[in-house]
């Protein structure tokens, strides 16, 4: 599959929830139906079903297979990104199980061809390569028109009559250029979800560095609340500091005091 070439922020009406009744979250979550890797997971998902039916016995521990697998690939972005509002180590773990089990969808697909010995399509056949050029016009009209490629009013969008083919090797090879799509975009939600984790820290540590952050504006000690008492400033630049969780490294688990003001100011202090 052609890398870079898909954006996974699609623009589409579905916004992301950043805030409540009662004010603006820490963390914002949902928005799944604007990333690109849960529209294709949704064609992947519904071409799959579609194949069962259509190719497949239909008493064949196989279809149950196939179509679970689709449907967690797509189901678990959802979660994952509703999880998003207060567990990052949620909504990581859960983008992870999509990803495999796309893989083991790919695997199903790749062993139907096998089996019947049908050709699969190398990554430079001229199919996959038309393929993947109807998933950079899919993702132009997403921001051009914003039209969901995803409705199924509208079928299976430009895949139609990749995905309605009579023959099952087309549509066979059609949804694996789709899978190794979806693959390539949640891999670098994952990638992106590691950075930030690993730069911002988790809910509890985002949540901390808040109540100090908004705790130093006040300017008001609570003496029933612990955390003035316990909250040294930094040496280095005099911001409050507070709770972090080594997580490699000899020390891996134990917890430290870090700057609130990092990156920019990474100066630490032990507990």
């Amino acid at each position: 599959m052609s890398k870079g070439s898909f954006d996974n922020r699609s623009d589409t009406t579905d916004s992301t929830d950043q805030t409540t009744n009662r004010g603006t979250r820490l963390r914002p979550s949902g928005g799944y139906r604007d990333l690109r890797s849960f529209q294709v997971t949704t064609i992947v998902y519904d071409g799959t079903v579609q194949f069962c039916e259509r190719f497949v016995y239909k008493y064949s521990r196989m279809v149950d297979q196939m179509v679970q697998a689709a449907r967690s690939g797509r189901q678990n972005i959802a979660e994952g990104s509703r999880a998003a509002a207060t567990s990052s180590q949620t909504e990581l773990r859960l983008v992870n199980v999509a990803r495999a089990s796309l893989e083991e969808l790919l695997l199903d697909y790749e062993d139907f061809l096998r089996q019947r010995q049908l050709r699969q399509w190398s990554k430079d056949d001229v199919m996959a390569k038309q393929v993947r050029e109807l998933g950079r016009v899919s993702n132009q009209a997403d921001r051009t028109d914003r039209v969901n490629q995803t409705d199924l009013a509208d079928g299976f969008g430009v895949y139609a009559p990749w995905l309605t083919h009579e023959k099952p090797e087309i549509v066979a090879n059609t949804i694996i250029c789709l899978i190794h799509q979806a693959n390539y975009l949640l891999d670098q939600q994952i990638s992106g979800l590691e950075r930030q984790f690993i730069t911002d820290g988790g809910y509890s540590e985002i949540l901390a560095t808040a109540r100090i952050v908004e705790r130093g504006k006040n300017n008001r000690p609570d003496p029933t609340d612990t955390t003035d008492k316990i909250s040294p400033a930094c040496t280095a630049c005099g911001k409050a500091m507070f709770l972090r969780t080594a997580r490699n490294g000899k020390n891996a688990g134990s917890q430290f005091w870090g700057c609130s003001g990092y990156p920019e100011c990474k100066s630490t202090r032990q507990m």
